[in-house]
């Protein structure tokens, strides 16, 4: 939508519909928006192919609400993590078209992308660590990614996750959560060829410290191929496996 911007307004000082004076002011306009309290990166979309995402802890409901507005008016969508029940109840009007996970606690608003590339499966190790698989799927979606949720599939029962080898071989890029030890992301990777995502969560006991064990655990990891994000980061996790995804649909159209 930016690059569309951009062009026409080249074009139009071409052919003389627009006074260099007043492209300055339109152009002014595109790369950010300053509203005292957040600089919005109208931008990131022209740059990355994704536009601005907005991370709604330690915001209040109304920055939410102008910070997600002012996107949605120049994107056509807006995607919202972390954000908890009580404050999509104060914003969740203003946004057209929106829905919500409570469980996710995401919100997305606008129509989703054409899907590309092969559905990317989510795994998770037990039911606890949905909270962070759906901000994964959510955002997945959001990037124009199919999904194929594979939940409550750990070593604990490493039967239910041989299950679905088939599916996994199908895809380009493998996310998989885990808490507690986080030991499934190691037999993942050891069975798969497709690079691994393994998002540890803080799901666990307390010598698991908030996450800090099954991180270490997956960092460790001895299965090649399992590259590691933040604790929770369910979303970190979505965003890199969509733009590995993009470039693998790439490669496969071009050859």
């Amino acid at each position: 939508m930016k690059e569309e911007r951009l062009k026409k307004i080249i074009k139009d000082i071409k052919d003389g519909k627009l006074s260099e004076d007043k492209a300055l002011e339109n152009l002014k306009k595109l790369p950010y928006l300053d509203m005292g309290y957040a600089r919005v990166d109208l931008h990131r979309e022209i740059r990355t192919g994704y536009p601005e995402v907005v991370f709604a802890e330690g915001k209040t409901a109304l920055q939410i609400q102008e910070i997600s507005r002012r996107i949605y008016e120049n994107h056509g969508s807006v995607l919202v993590t972390r954000l908890d029940g009580q404050k999509y109840d104060q914003i969740k009007d203003p946004i057209p078209g929106h829905r919500y996970s409570p469980e996710g606690r995401i919100l997305y608003a606008g129509e989703y992308p054409a899907a590309c590339g092969a559905p990317v499966p989510v795994i998770t190790a037990g039911t606890a660590d949905l909270p962070v698989a759906e901000e994964a799927a959510w955002t997945l979606a959001a990037k124009g990614c199919s999904v194929k949720k594979i939940y409550d599939a750990g070593v604990s029962g490493v039967h239910r996750m041989l299950s679905s080898l088939d599916e996994l071989e199908d895809s380009n890029v493998i996310i998989v959560i885990a808490g507690m030890d986080g030991v499934l992301p190691s037999v993942v990777g050891g069975c798969v060829k497709q690079p691994v995502i393994a998002v540890p969560t803080s799901t666990g006991y307390g010598a698991g410290a908030g996450g800090i064990a099954p991180l270490l655990t997956m960092l460790n990891s001895c299965a090649p191929g399992v590259v590691v994000v933040n604790i929770d980061n369910g979303f970190g996790a979505a965003c890199a496996a969509a733009s590995i995804n993009s470039l693998a649909a790439g490669k496969e159209e071009s050859s």
